[in-house]
């Protein structure tokens, strides 16, 4: 089954330090076996910056961070679904990790009000209205 060691475990610990602060693993995930501990680089709108996936690959990256508030606002969760998800949007066949854009709530905090429905916010990029509650992110990420 994707997703699973031969044992059947998503998570396998492989080494722990003599005070069990720290460990070597890997997370046997769909698109992929990840080692961890993992540096993801970040594709915030569904691109890692100044470099391609030619590169991303050649590295060795096993996984990519995208932004769920970020793709959401551009290029749009229909862009990405019209491309048959992120990873065809993106040309990426290993695992992407997309977060639930929490960070964004704090680091732009004069762009929201937090309020009993979830997060209300005004684009960054034209100042439109959005609601964002902790289903619709679930959603986005799942969509994405």
């Amino acid at each position: 089954m994707p997703g699973q060691s031969a044992e059947g475990r998503i998570f396998s610990v492989h080494f722990r330090d003599a005070s069990c602060a720290a460990r070597t693993g890997s997370l046997c995930l769909p698109h992929g076996t990840v080692q961890t501990p993992v540096f993801m680089p970040v594709g915030t709108n569904g691109t890692v910056k100044a470099l391609t996936r030619e590169d991303l690959t050649e590295i060795g990256f096993e996984m990519i961070l995208s932004n769920t508030y970020h793709l959401y606002l551009r290029p749009g969760e229909d862009v990405i679904s019209g491309a048959g998800g992120l990873h065809k949007f993106m040309g990426w066949d290993r695992n992407i990790l997309t977060d639930s854009g929490g960070f964004q709530v704090f680091s732009l905090a004069p762009f929201r009000k937090i309020c009993e429905q979830g997060i209300k916010f005004r684009s960054h990029i034209d100042g439109s209205a959005h609601v964002l509650s902790p289903e619709k992110v679930v959603e986005l990420q799942a969509s994405l």
